[in-house]
């Protein structure tokens, strides 16, 4: 997978970079955003995978988190792939909760979004490949994302034990099967067996967790979306019933936006650093 630089920015005495690429899996050029700390002139480093949500592209984590400087700070690189393919070729439609942006990482099995929308595979396999081969990256690993990003986050975390060193979530859509946003998703990408659905739902995958890696969640109390798509007292109970660690922590006042990713962001990299170290 090669790869051309498109930005790269002096950013807390690293490189905020932007990549494009061709990939195979998703049969698509796709951007992907690298931050470089530092530390990483001197020798490889961890990486932060970073999942984000609805209509996100790579952009909005970079710009709006104000992550770089925690990451400077713990000698950490962040990665930060789109949400979904991307081109004329792609299937689209015209709702933001479909298609593009919108890619749920998850694998598509039904036409048309199988031929491109497979960003689990993206996520697991491709994208960390090229990291390895092409960055100054150990093989130390960790993962986070926000609402849909968190649902990718929690699931991939889940379902490769021993990948990952630690995960946590913003405001992550926990049981797809069971609201809206994942049923809309679920349907068209997966087919109507719900089923198939549950291999790409947190709350269905704790129980059958190979690995108890502790779950690390912030989700706004004043979240407009947080009883009707999120509805994390469901994971609280999954866990709860299988004795998975989980840690919810519900911040009052705040919303679904980056105002409050921003105002976390940096006790989420401590808490991976730690894992990391």
């Amino acid at each position: 997978m090669t790869a051309e630089r498109i930005e790269h920015r002096a950013c807390f005495g690293g490189w905020q970079d932007v990549y494009r690429h061709t990939s195979t899996v998703l049969g698509c050029e796709m951007n992907v955003a690298v931050y470089l700390p530092p530390q990483a002139e001197h020798g490889p480093c961890p990486v932060l995978y970073w999942l984000s949500g609805l209509t996100c592209t790579e952009q909005n984590f970079i710009t709006k988190a104000g992550a770089q400087r925690y990451a400077a700070e713990h000698g950490i690189i962040l990665v930060a792939p789109d949400t979904s393919p991307r081109g004329d070729a792609v299937a689209d439609t015209d709702s933001y909760d479909l298609g593009k942006g919108a890619g749920f990482y998850l694998n598509a099995t039904r036409e048309p979004w199988s031929k491109h929308y497979r960003m689990y595979d993206y996520i697991v396999d491709e994208l960390p490949a090229w990291v390895q081969a092409n960055l100054p990256a150990n093989d130390v690993r960790a993962i986070s994302g926000h609402s849909m990003g968190g649902h990718g986050a929690l699931t991939i975390a889940l379902k490769n034990p021993g990948r990952y060193r630690s995960v946590s979530a913003f405001s992550p859509i926990v049981a797809p099967s069971q609201v809206a946003w994942g049923q809309k998703a679920f349907t068209a990408y997966l087919g109507e067996d719900e089923a198939a659905w549950l291999q790409y739902d947190a709350v269905a995958l704790v129980g059958d967790a190979k690995e108890r890696l502790p779950l690390l969640i912030d989700q706004g109390g004043g979240d407009e979306f947080l009883d009707t798509q999120l509805r994390p007292q469901l994971l609280q109970a999954a866990c709860e019933a299988v004795g998975h660690p989980l840690e919810v922590r519900i911040q009052p006042g705040y919303d679904h936006s980056y105002y409050f990713i921003s105002s976390f962001i940096g006790e989420h990299i401590a808490h991976h650093a730690n894992a990391m170290r």
